[in-house]
């Protein structure tokens, strides 16, 4: 085998550069066709070589990725949606929208003493345009009779008008079958979350919309909606509505007397607003009941159980299940953090393990019913997030399951004529509905 130095290549190449580039050239022509030949070879000499016998390499390779422009534009605008809650604050409700503090700070020193900032009614809308960087730009409510509030900023200033809005007023029908819950029904009838909150609310103090609903239970609501415009579409209130629960039917239909508030009641004319609710959450679960004989988790004996506990996440808002004075916040023992309300007559109740108070709840005497004082929480001798809730009579706990409550006051005789004339168009729509429903089922 010869061996040529580097030193007597590069003397070679000095010497004959045609040579040896055209031997090159041929070289390189050869080499490029062997891969060619080699396959062809390969499989005109081993044409049942199995493929499982050749040897597999993975080569893995990082590919750099273009850099891509992210769009950080914070002064875009958009509007969004919030339905009132039961118990809600107008701060309450920034606070969900996002809205930085200095506007917040703005907006609600601005706003008050508004009449619609008083009128918040659960299950209605509020809007808002907002940027993404929590600027509010605008907000509108409609808060009955056509009447609009409106907050726009201006200059860095918030300028308040409540005025008629030019909306054009529908009644709208729907209804729906319970499969797993009244959201799920809802959303499936292609109904609001708004109609299902107003749904709840109203039947609170009959139906325990999280333990007492089965599934073929039904209903159908008659409910007004309003058309800005030709645009945009507001779901308003819930004008009547029947649900039948384990074959048992609600009624409720909306009536306002003059210079009164108006509220819901039987067709018959029976208030619908009992003393007290069913439930202090909207939508929970008892995960333990009133028993004389319970066995303690933590003090891992046999003891009474004086109340009801509902299971739900901390933070969970806790409302309050009757119109009542506050007679004690603070921590007490095994309660945790424990609020005490008194109410009319004999009556008071108590809410206990709660994680926090209602900002201010200490500074107010007298709260009403749905209003929310505190959250669910697990203080004092609670193995999970849970509200512990008491209805004591002259200081003793009963099971409020088996209390049969004081009713609320039905149509006065002064107003009867006119509730009859004004409900009995609401009552004939359900009529209707349940007839059409009962129809197509069968």
């Amino acid at each position: 085998m010869l061996y040529t130095s580097p030193r007597d290549k590069i003397r070679i190449l000095a010497q004959k550069p045609s040579v040896f580039i055209h031997k090159r050239l041929r070289w390189l022509t050869i080499l490029s066709s062997l891969p060619l030949f080699g396959i062809v070879t390969a499989f005109g000499i081993a044409p049942n070589t199995s493929l499982q016998d050749i040897p597999e390499r993975k080569i893995v390779r990082t590919l750099p990725l273009p850099e891509m422009a992210i769009s950080a534009d914070t002064n875009s605008a958009f509007w969004r949606q919030e339905n009132i809650r039961r118990g809600d604050t107008m701060a309450a409700i920034l606070a969900r929208l996002e809205i930085n503090q200095q506007d917040k700070a703005n907006f609600l020193r601005v706003a008050k003493g508004s009449k619609a900032m008083r009128q918040l009614k659960p299950g209605e809308v509020i809007h808002a345009e907002t940027t993404a960087d929590g600027e509010l730009l605008a907000l509108r409510y409609f808060y009955g009779n056509g009447e609009q509030f409106l907050m726009e900023k201006a200059d860095d200033t918030y300028e308040m008008s409540e005025q008629s809005a030019e909306v054009n007023t529908r009644v709208s029908v729907g209804s729906g079958v319970i499969e797993s819950s009244l959201f799920a029904a809802t959303d499936a009838a292609g109904l609001p979350t708004s109609i299902a909150i107003q749904i709840a609310n109203i039947f609170a103090s009959d139906i325990d919309f999280y333990r007492d609903l089965q599934k073929g239970d039904r209903f159908t609501v008659v409910y007004e909606t309003s058309h800005d415009n030709g645009e945009n579409t507001q779901y308003g209130r819930v004008l009547a509505v029947e649900f039948i629960n384990k074959g048992k039917s609600y009624r409720a239909v909306y009536f306002q007397a003059p210079d009164e508030e108006g509220d819901y009641y039987t067709p018959s004319g029976e208030s619908l607003r009992k003393p007290f609710l069913r439930a202090p959450l909207e939508f929970s679960r008892i995960s333990s009941g009133f028993t004389n004989a319970r066995f303690h988790p933590i003090l891992k004996q046999w003891r009474a159980h004086k109340g009801i506990d509902y299971a739900a996440p901390t933070g969970t808002p806790v409302m309050a299940t009757a119109d009542g004075t506050i007679e004690y916040t603070g921590r007490k023992n095994g309660y945790g953090n424990l609020i005490i309300l008194k109410h009319r007559g004999e009556y008071s109740t108590a809410y206990g393990h709660l994680s926090a108070f209602k900002k201010g709840i200490q500074k107010i005497k007298y709260v009403k019913q749905g209003e929310v004082i505190g959250y669910v929480g697990s203080t004092g001798m609670a193995t999970g997030p849970h509200l512990h809730y008491e209805l004591r009579i002259n200081g003793v706990q009963r099971d409020p399951s088996k209390m049969v409550m004081p009713a609320a006051h039905p149509i006065s005789k002064r107003n009867r004529a006119a509730f009859q004339r004004d409900t009995k168009e609401l009552v004939a729509r359900l009529d209707l509905l349940r007839n059409a429903n009962f129809a197509s089922a069968n």
